[in-house]
């Protein structure tokens, strides 16, 4: 019986160990965390051009109007594309002219080519953004071109930018995993992230388009795209297919990625991957790095409110868990 208790403490002592151990290395890697956090808003765009249902040009306004009011300093309002491939953003220079701008806030828009850049201008865009690939198979079905046609398509577009002293933000696509080929691997991800770079793109945001990705190959990938480039000029932008996007951000932000791209009450679907969540909801990333003490300036109250008007709007209810757990909290 003795033996039993000295063995049961000695045991114990070794687990108060273990867990103190565990606590200093939490606490030694919350130190790496950033101050703060700029969160860049793409549901008006990225998560509205999958709804497939038409949506008015009033609600988009009015969802980046009360975007406006959160404390979110940049928002992402719609996208330069042709109405033949997004119909959905067809409506791109009525949501411009619509929008009430409020200081301090960018709204950006998605440019594939210089003539939507131009017309981009024309309806007050003040920054523009552009978008490539890592996977060759993704980019001819995505953009009908090779990558290196598509960074020469871009290039025009950027010289032309950086005359009239537009900043350039650029996307790759397919970081973590692509539809067509499988794995992609994180060297590509850094050639191509340092191509936009070249070409004058102030931030480089990379996204797992399909949501595949892990703790794992995001540290991977990220490791390799910060050999080359410096984590200030990057961002991260998770979808949540396999809900891998919370810790995969994490990830991001433990490697020093201070910009994260989301997406209001979850907007955006999966076209790759039927069914999929798609884009992290900026609810629920604000809400981690409210628990981790990282400043965005944002107020949950307003971004609540603004969850909740499109979701009425869309009249479905929002994929953000916090969203939800708030919704059902106040029903009480």
């Amino acid at each position: 019986m003795w033996r039993m208790l000295q063995r049961s403490r000695l045991i114990s002592q070794r687990g108060l160990s273990s867990i103190l151990e565990l606590t200093q290395q939490v606490k030694m890697q919350s130190s790496l965390l950033p101050q703060s956090v700029k969160i860049v808003e793409v549901g008006p765009r990225d998560g509205l051009q999958n709804e497939k249902v038409s949506v008015p040009t009033e609600t988009k306004v009015t969802l980046i109007n009360k975007l406006s009011q959160t404390g979110l300093k940049v928002i992402e309002a719609t996208s330069f594309v042709s109405p033949k491939w997004v119909p959905q953003m067809s409506d791109h220079s009525e949501v411009m002219a619509g929008i009430q701008r409020v200081p301090g806030v960018t709204y950006p828009v998605l440019t594939p080519n210089l003539k939507g850049f131009e017309e981009a201008i024309s309806c007050g865009a003040t920054e523009v953004a552009i978008f490539g690939a890592a996977s060759e198979s993704f980019s001819q079905k995505n953009i009908n071109c090779s990558i290196d046609e598509s960074i020469e398509r871009f290039r025009e577009l950027c010289e032309a930018a950086a005359k009239m002293s537009v900043p350039v933000r650029g996307y790759v696509s397919c970081v973590l995993g692509c539809p067509y080929e499988g794995k992609v691997s994180p060297s590509k991800v850094a050639e191509v992230a340092v191509k936009l770079k070249n070409l004058g793109c102030y931030e480089i945001s990379l996204g797992d388009t399909i949501g595949v990705g892990t703790p794992g190959t995001m540290a991977a990938m990220l490791e390799e795209v910060m050999s080359q480039l410096p984590a200030s000029c990057l961002a991260v932008h998770c979808h949540d297919t396999y809900g891998q996007a919370l810790a995969n951000i994490l990830i991001a932000l433990q490697a020093g990625v201070s910009v994260v791209d989301t997406s209001i009450s979850g907007l955006g679907g999966c076209p790759y991957a039927p069914g999929a969540s798609g884009n992290v909801a900026t609810e629920d990333v604000v809400y981690m790095l409210n628990g981790l003490g990282i400043q965005t300036g944002i107020d949950m109250s307003k971004l609540l409110e603004a969850s909740k008007y499109i979701s009425n709007q869309l009249n479905r209810e929002p994929t953000s868990k916090v969203a939800r757990a708030m919704n059902s909290k106040s029903r009480l």
